[in-house]
């Protein structure tokens, strides 16, 4: 069995790094008493700025805030021929935003795996959630160290219980230790009370140090310890900062000659010999949300008599008379729970026998055969199989305008907001507003909400608001009302005349219906001033709608073929070689122009469009494919002909533009390629993306602005969140057209 172990590894001080150093030993042992030749390497975690002297069992190692070191790790593991990777979890030793780099290297790993969680949150963030969840997804079994982690996991997460394990954390063996006198906490004629672990405020040892005066008081033997080095990441932000307020605190109490900070990290050895010296360990955490704590662990491995803050896991491993517990935060239970201890010795005596017999479970000798065991399950079980992209067809979440709604006033839609809330500074765009009635249109079309025409309305106020005497249309608004635009935006003229051509096809109304048609007509002088590729783009598939319901409508109909010509023109001018496009660059809503010569030939059964668009669709279909996901051109710099494609900025917009392609080149050919690559499109909204996670938010039934370099983008504004939801119900449509056709063949 050779297995490959990912985290942080010794000498880098942090707990983590010390239960990976004896998970592999431990495991090891196990391994090597079997007829198999014992082989486990380390991947090792750097931070920021961190190098260390790792020994020859690290053979690899990841820069945290390194994207690219992921992949490259996944690719060692994947030709070191291991068995089995497993990986030691929480979310602050990775990199990105709440570490979600750690999926990109999850998901490029070909062997099964096992995870360690060493953090389970209660109420994780969009991202903590949306992480766990996923590796959930692709780890054969998630490994916890608590029973209540375990509910967590199932009720929180939607994890099967069936893929959890609940295994302790592991601890030295205590039972064969002998005390040396020349150890640290050596005070010869105290009572030693001790915490120790990396020094945080999160500690709470304050809550210690102001009880001790009413326990010097009664008890002047006693003297307290608190022993380790401040926390790496606490030292690099503020210092020594709470070990000097703590210190502070002691002169203020005056108990100088009865509190000692030792500044130490100890190893293995010496922490055992210390421990064992202790009569009272107190663990005086400050909030409930700790799931798993090694240093509780090593007290009641070595049967020390323990008090600790109620927090999960010592609520958890103190049950049953193993320790006694005190409010967060109280100093005064506190030093009532000390002075009745230290009044009774008996009592010290009988949680330490309980706590004892409990930690021998504990020891990594039995904790190393557990995970032997259930590494032998694991891979006896059914391989791995990764599915081919044909195989992806995402879950498409119930439609919702809650979103939406939250997003619009009685004005319009506001454009942008801060994560899901609605910024109203930044005011209004026709583009969103016409792509919010687009979306409501559809929506009441399909009969997927009732109450969409209200929306309807507000949107069309907004449309009349904007258009000018002359028939053209001012784009920005500003929330005081005043127009705000300095140039005229053909994206938004060609956007609002798509929603104006789909309301004159298929209006609910016959108000709706003079009202489309008043609009357009009074830009239509104005048609002629297009010239980019996206305003033709999107004034094409408006055209178009409109052509269904007059299909006779020569005036339409010429600016049809005018526009579609134009858009060939560009194709003709840039296109050469392995370049199918209509632009020497790849920006934003690219999908949009294939989309609109699909809609054209659909209309005119021109073929010279139809070549055009199928190859335009084959050259996107390429560029924004990698390892069966879109990966969508990003807009922190533009994909230049010739040059290297930017893989951030990814936006929602271009998702949308790729599904409704998609969805369009497989109506018109019947292609069940395009069908397939639809739902691929759609997925990234729901996790199949270079991050690996959703960007459509389950909680507020809004999208994120996009992928960037950190992880998600949270803002959540309109035009990603009306993509989003365009994306959707264009999936719904074409499961229901699909439906329908396979009912006629059927018939």
């Amino acid at each position: 069995m050779k297995i490959a172990v990912v985290g942080n590894y010794l000498p880098r001080i942090c707990g983590i790094a010390t239960f990976t150093q004896n998970f592999v030993n431990s495991v090891l042992t196990v391994i090597s008493k079997g007829t198999t030749s014992p082989e486990i390497f380390v991947v090792a975690m750097n931070g920021k700025n961190q190098h260390f002297d790792y020994p020859g069992i690290v053979e690899c190692t990841i820069r945290q805030n390194y994207a690219k070191d992921y992949v490259k790790a996944a690719g060692y593991i994947n030709s070191s021929k291991s068995d089995l990777c497993v990986l030691q979890h929480e979310y602050g030793i990775y990199g990105g935003e709440s570490g979600v780099f750690v999926l990109s290297l999850l998901e490029c790993i070909q062997i099964p795996v096992v995870i360690i969680l060493h953090t389970v949150l209660k109420t994780p963030s969009f991202h903590e959630k949306a992480i766990l969840k996923k590796m959930g997804e692709r780890a054969q079994r998630l490994v916890v160290m608590s029973h209540l982690a375990i509910e967590f996991l199932k009720n929180i997460y939607g994890i099967p219980e069936e893929k959890i394990s609940m295994i302790h954390h592991g601890v030295p063996d205590f039972g064969s230790v002998v005390i040396k006198k020349d150890r640290i906490l050596n005070f010869p004629g105290k009572k030693v009370i001790c915490t120790f672990g990396l020094i945080g405020r999160n500690k709470g040892i304050e809550t210690v140090i102001k009880a001790l005066p009413a326990v010097v008081q009664k008890h002047p033997d006693i003297v307290y310890v608190v022993l380790g080095k401040t926390h790496p990441m606490v030292k690099q932000d503020s210092g020594e900062e709470y070990r000097d307020y703590l210190k502070c605190l002691v002169g203020a109490n005056g108990l100088c000659d009865h509190v000692v900070f030792l500044d130490e990290f100890l190893n293995e050895d010496e922490l055992k010999q210390n421990l064992l010296g202790v009569d009272i360990y107190i663990t005086p955490y400050l909030n409930e949300a700790q799931i798993t704590s090694g240093t509780l662990a090593y007290a009641i491995g070595s049967g020390t008599c323990i008090v600790s803050t109620p927090y999960w896991h010592a609520r958890e491993l103190l049950a049953d008379g193993r320790g006694k517990l005190f409010d967060f935060g109280d100093s005064n239970d506190l030093a009532n729970v000390l002075n009745k201890l230290l009044d009774d010795p008996a009592q010290i005596n009988v949680l330490r026998e309980k706590a004892f017999a409990y930690g021998k479970e504990m020891y990594w000798p039995e904790i190393g055969k557990k995970y032997y065991r259930l590494f032998t399950k694991v891979l006896s079980s059914a391989p791995l199989s990764k599915k081919e992209p044909a195989d992806i067809i995402p879950v498409v979440p119930d439609f919702s305008l809650d979103h939406i709604r939250r997003m619009t006033d009685t004005t319009g839609i506001l454009e942008h907001s801060n994560f899901a809330i609605a910024n109203f500074n930044e005011g209004y765009s026709l583009d969103d507003n016409a792509r919010a009635l687009l979306l409501v249109l559809m929506a009441y079309e399909q009969g997927k909400e009732s109450e969409a025409l209200h929306l309807a309305d507000i949107y069309m106020r907004y449309i009349q608001l904007m258009q000018k005497s002359d028939g053209t249309f001012h784009n920005e608004l500003s929330y005081d009302r005043k127009f705000s635009d300095e140039n005229e935006s053909e994206d938004a003229l060609g956007r609002t005349i798509w929603a104006l051509g789909y309301l004159i096809r298929l209006a609910p109304a016959d108000g709706y219906f003079q009202f489309a048609k008043d609009k357009f007509f009074r830009f239509f002088p104005h048609f002629k001033n297009l010239q980019s590729n996206r305003g033709l783009a999107n004034a094409i598939i408006g055209l178009c709608h409109f052509l269904k319901r007059y299909p006779d409508h020569e005036k339409v109909m010429k600016t049809l073929h005018v526009f579609t010509q134009k858009i060939r023109e560009h194709f003709y001018d840039e296109s050469d070689g392995d370049w199918k496009w209509f632009e020497p660059i790849l920006c934003y809503d690219n999908a949009i122009v294939p989309l609109a010569l699909w809609h054209s030939y659909q209309v005119t059964k021109d073929t010279e469009t139809l070549k055009v668009a199928v190859e335009s669709t084959a050259f996107l279909d390429r560029e924004a494919t990698v390892d069966g996901r879109m990966s969508l051109i990003g807009n922190d710099r533009w994909y230049r002909k010739g040059e290297k494609r930017p893989r951030f900025g990814q936006q929602p917009i271009n998702a949308m533009a790729l599904v409704m392609m998609y969805r369009q080149a497989w109506l018109v050919t019947g292609d069940e390629y395009y069908y397939r690559k639809m739902f691929v499109a759609f997925s990234w909204f729901t996790g199949n993306n270079d991050l690996h996670i959703p960007l459509y938010d389950e909680e507020t039934k809004g999208c994120c602005d996009g992928i960037e370099k950190f992880g998600m983008n949270r803002n959540q504004g309109a035009e990603s969140c009306i993509s989003y939801q365009l994306a959707s119900i264009t999936v719904s449509a074409a499961i229901n057209e699909r439906q329908s056709m396979h009912n006629k063949v059927n018939l």
